[in-house]
């Protein structure tokens, strides 16, 4: 969603990086360009005229003019002011209430109220450990009830039982009644919606508010409908009083104008936000975060709770430990780039590290995307066990049978071969005597295959540092890492499957990356 806003602000921010001093004109110019970039991005007039007013404030100001890389304080202060923007501080979503905690949904009619609402009950049910009953309240659209039915089967989680011929009110008292009775820690109150606002909808919706007083209204706006999910935002509030919004299809290619407008125009967080169609695609939003994306400069934190989350511990620990004594084959490739799938594809690690999202381009040049995942990983399919544990196996007859039973060509086999061989060479140099000293030795730290951790991912303090070594990271950008969450593991199970560094100007870890055409 912040695709294009991050490629403009980006390139007006490292025009300014590259001067060695500021005056208020190179600053006043700076915040033309920022202006017409945000305007484009449709984000609100107001919110645009404020933003830049406080940038150009302290822009000019003794902090940057004091500072040794004035460049890179402004955009550290950009980066402040995109924060303040979005909302200083992330705001999950708020449980604290005597159980059965009601939840609304409320939103117009195809904004993914629903489907939010089965992920929401998910997210609840595996992470925070509650029991999660949805009830459908839209007696209008056909088969609602049974969609939210249906979802709720997908995600293990209750749903009420539909009974013909009640109002949305009854239904919402029953669903109530039902999370008393059956020791429901939260029910979520999927409402029906309109197309567009009318008296109808804002009626039932205030009549079941006021029918079960809930902990958490929830507003579900479509990102994609850019300035006119801010208007229904106002008016939804002004209606029935919001306490935080969903906000859906951030995986689209709308502007990201929404969002960095509906926090400063109605003053309620942003407190989620749909990133895929699967039902695991929904990430808490914290505005640190998003800013740091923005920007460029990745986000370490998400990517590496991506990993705890979807990486197997034992696997990556076995894997670390085969890598550590060269044992690298053909399945261990596999793995990885199963893992690489799992933690978003290249699009999804691309954004989140540090410096490297400016770098999408020559990514989409070089003909380097999911696509090619699914063809090797299509190739190894292809092979034996055998021929899988012991590459040497495969001369050019067996290749053209692998080409043939993988729907590729021999020369893509070569080049799997090539990289596979490249990679095992630095695995096994990482594992080595000399891994603990020198270049390497960090790198071999991150993937578990030196002593220092224990064979483990790095402690917040070391994450840190290897942020402030990367481009677009430490504190001249942005004050290095975003902050960590309190819970936050001091030492995680090994990534151990993602692919290293590649050659030097290739992308770190992309197989067969940086490579000649």
């Amino acid at each position: 969603m912040f695709d294009s806003l991050s490629d403009r602000l980006g390139g007006i921010l490292d025009r300014l990086k590259k001067r060695g001093a500021l005056t208020e004109a190179d600053v006043n110019e700076a915040m033309r360009e920022v202006r017409r970039a945000l305007i484009e991005a449709d984000v609100a007039l107001d919110v645009v005229r404020s933003f830049t007013d406080r940038v150009r404030a302290r822009a000019v100001g003794a902090e940057v003019i004091k500072s040794v890389t004035p460049g890179q304080m402004v955009v550290k202060i950009v980066h402040d002011e995109l924060i303040g923007m979005l909302g200083s501080d992330a705001k999950p979503i708020d449980l604290e209430a005597a159980p059965p905690v009601p939840v609304l949904m409320v939103g117009l009619q195809g904004s993914g109220k629903t489907t939010s609402t089965a992920k929401i009950a998910k997210r609840l049910t595996e992470r925070g450990s509650r029991k999660v009953l949805m009830a459908s309240l839209d007696t209008r659209r056909p088969a609602a009830m049974e969609q939210l039915a249906t979802l709720g089967t997908q995600v293990n989680v209750a749903t009420l039982p539909i009974v013909a011929g009640q109002s949305a009110v009854q239904i919402a008292r029953r669903a109530m009644e039902a999370g008393r009775l059956g020791g429901y820690d939260v029910v979520m109150l999927d409402t029906a919606g309109r197309v567009t606002l009318d008296e109808a909808l804002m009626a039932e919706v205030a009549e079941v508010k006021a029918a079960t007083r809930p902990h958490e209204v929830l507003l579900v706006a479509d990102s994609l409908t850019g300035q006119d999910a801010v208007n229904t935002a106002k008016a939804f509030d002004e209606r029935v009083g919001l306490t935080g919004i969903v906000l859906t299809r951030a995986d689209g290619d709308g502007r990201g104008g929404a969002a960095l407008s509906m926090r400063a125009v109605t003053g309620k967080p942003i407190k989620l936000i749909g990133t895929g169609e699967k039902m695991d695609a929904l990430e808490d939003f914290d505005p640190r975060r998003v800013a740091g994306r923005i920007l460029g400069m990745g986000d370490v934190v998400s990517l590496v709770e991506k990993a705890v989350e979807n990486i197997d511990a034992e696997k990556a620990m076995a894997a670390a430990e085969r890598m550590r004594k060269g044992q690298f084959d053909l399945e261990d490739l596999r793995m990885q780039l199963d893992q690489m799938e799992k933690l978003g594809g290249l699009g999804g690690l691309m954004g989140m590290l540090p410096g490297v999202g400016k770098m999408k381009n020559q990514l989409a040049a070089s003909g380097m995307n999911d696509g090619v995942i699914k063809r090797q990983k299509a190739i190894i399919d292809s092979m034996t066990r055998k021929e899988r544990r012991n590459p040497k196996l495969l001369d050019g007859s067996r290749r053209k049978r692998i080409a043939a039973g993988s729907g590729t060509k021999v020369e893509e086999i070569n080049r799997l071969m090539k990289m596979h061989r490249q990679m095992a060479d630095m695995m096994k140099a990482m594992g080595g005597p000399n891994a603990k000293r020198g270049p390497m030795a960090g790198l071999a730290n991150m993937f578990g295959l030196g002593g220092g951790m224990g064979g483990g991912m790095p402690s917040p303090e070391q994450l840190k540092q290897m942020a402030e070594k990367m481009p677009g990271g430490g504190k001249g950008a942005a004050g290095g890492l975003p902050n960590l969450p309190p819970n936050f593991p001091g030492n995680m199970p090994g990534l151990g499957g993602m692919p290293g560094l590649g050659k030097p100007g290739g992308l770190p870890g992309l197989p067969g990356f940086g490579k000649k055409k």
